[in-house]
């Protein structure tokens, strides 16, 4: 069953040793007190009843608390403290685009807020129940989570938007099809969450980002469907897929969503490569994708990711012995990894391998083989558990990520560590902050960071030690030119900063854009823009 104040089914769970307990408690001090736990039962009995018993809808508490909160560090701590806040009158659970349309209309006669939801996933504040006096009704998408449609000649797909990662691929799979987008959040995350907020796969060098892949689709919204065909390209005015993307439910619910699927690769490999320094390392990983290389994934962690990785994966021996090897290669002092994925036919990984290596060895690049990416590749989903661990442990986990063009990568990377640093030490606090490139283009980058830090024990504590914490990294990206999020939406978290990013221009046409399908503000109001 998955957890309802955490990451994930509750018969899952990411171990830590001895070991990689006091490699964090050397860095950031042993944690005082474990993080709390609010039981279920007394959240629930604290829900007022609905008043929407004869709407048809689920009015239960259970399913009206299930629905409140997302997986951002806000949403966390009202979780875990019990501070649910405001809750839904009612939890809607249409099987079909009809259904959609039903819900929002009834939702529209009645004047109620509405807020979508496709699997719970989001970090930046997505989901959050407003505090109105008007109503809201939650509309959530589970159940509309199947292969509607294959055209495998135009190798096109109609997915129910509320399906999740792992259906999609064995419903295509079934076919002998694949999307290729896999998110850290893939085995929750859906489809039509992937295109509202802009998602990117780990593999986008290979397949893309949703933008390339969502190919048209049906949008719900207060005054109509509005329909996306779609067409191999069109010069025929503005994209309307554009006004869908990113859209964070503003404009409608998203009801169906076509995408782009390929036939099923014949071979995938991963292969560490590690490098004496971060220049050498991110050199290597500018001249590989600027190279055109047939790369499915290039991921490159800087000096303190690579050694908590390397702290956490265990095996002890065979890390000892990686490191002795480093040190005879020239790398052993503060190397950086690099995780290369390949993906095509046989013969194509095998020459993208060749070259690849040969690009790498130019930045002295030392190849460590498959071992290590073979257990990426199996743990690639595993992470997010770590966030549960660490909460009992007494410790925080989140995260930042923006992108910016190579010149300025290296500088916002320093930058961001250090502004988490200076944030936490006001309160003599320190965090462990380590960072990677996991997305690139030619023009630039993703940057990753995850910040581990103590936690208070205290709500209020907590929440005004993640506030610093989030303002001073989201005013540091803003102040360096990058973009408030690459791949996680804006949210309520990121919404402060969208303007310095669009301008006041463009944050009015994305206002009226939600005037002209929403004109009485009823659709998830507070994201993107107040």
């Amino acid at each position: 069953m998955r957890r309802w104040n955490g990451w994930g089914e509750d018969d899952v769970d990411y171990p830590l040793d001895a070991r990689a307990v006091g490699f964090l408690s050397d860095r950031i001090g042993a944690a005082t007190t474990p993080g709390p736990e609010t039981a279920l039962d007394s959240i629930l009995a604290q829900v007022p009843s609905s008043s929407w018993g004869d709407s048809g809808f689920d009015v239960s508490a259970s399913a009206r608390v299930l629905h409140a909160r997302g997986q951002s560090y806000r949403d966390w701590l009202a979780l875990k403290y019990g501070r649910i806040g405001p809750v839904a009158d009612a939890v809607a659970f249409p099987e079909s685009h009809e259904d959609v349309e039903r819900a929002l209309q009834s939702a529209v006669r009645r004047g109620a807020i509405v807020v979508p939801w496709g699997g719970g996933t989001s970090v930046a504040g997505h989901l959050d129940v407003p505090d109105s006096d008007r109503p809201v009704l939650n509309l959530s998408l589970a159940r509309m989570n199947r292969l509607q449609g294959l055209d495998d000649v135009a190798q096109l797909a109609v997915f129910g938007a509320g399906t999740p990662g792992p259906q999609v691929d064995t419903q295509l799979r079934a076919k002998g099809f694949m999307l290729g987008h896999f998110p850290q959040s893939y085995e929750y995350s859906t489809v039509g969450g992937w295109v509202v907020t802009r998602s990117s796969g780990q593999q986008s060098l290979r397949y893309g980002r949703i933008e390339n892949l969502f190919a048209g689709g049906r949008l719900v919204s207060p005054r109509g469907e509005l329909q996306i065909r779609s067409v191999p390209a069109s010069s025929a005015g503005p994209d309307l897929r554009e006004f869908v993307l990113g859209s964070e439910g503003r404009l409608g619910v998203l009801s169906e969503v076509q995408v782009r699927v390929r036939r099923i690769a014949e071979r995938e490999d991963f292969n560490a490569v590690f490098f004496p320094d971060w220049q050498h390392g991110v050199d290597a990983m500018r001249h590989l994708v600027q190279a055109d290389l047939s790369l499915s994934m290039l991921r490159l962690s800087n000096e303190i990711e690579t050694e908590t990785q390397l702290t956490l994966a265990g095996h002890e021996k065979a890390i000892l012995w990686l490191k002795r090897y480093l040190k005879l290669r020239g790398s052993g002092t503060r190397p950086v990894m690099l995780m290369l994925g390949m993906t095509g036919l046989n013969r194509e990984v095998l020459r993208c391998r060749r070259e690849a290596l040969t690009v790498c060895k130019q930045s002295r690049g030392v190849h460590a083989g498959r071992m290590i990416g073979q257990g990426w590749a199996k743990n690639r989903f595993r992470g997010p558990y770590l966030r549960n661990t660490l909460w009992t442990m007494g410790y925080g986990v989140d995260t930042v990520e923006t992108s910016i063009n190579w010149p300025q990568s290296t500088a916002l990377m320093r930058a961001i560590e250090q502004a988490a640093h200076d944030a936490l030490a006001q309160e003599n606090e320190r965090v462990h902050a380590f960072t990677h490139l996991s997305h690139v283009y030619r023009q630039g980058c993703s940057i990753y960071s995850t910040f581990v830090f103590r936690c208070a024990g205290d709500y209020e504590r907590d929440l005004a030690r993640w506030q610093r914490l989030k303002a001073r990294v989201s005013e540091t990206i803003v102040s360096h030119g990058g973009t408030i999020s690459h791949q996680h939406g804006v949210g309520t978290d990121h919404a402060p900063y969208l303007s310095a990013e669009k301008g006041p221009l463009g944050m009015d046409l994305l206002r009226a854009c939600a005037r002209e399908l929403d004109p009485a503000g009823l659709m998830n109001p507070g994201k993107l823009f107040a």
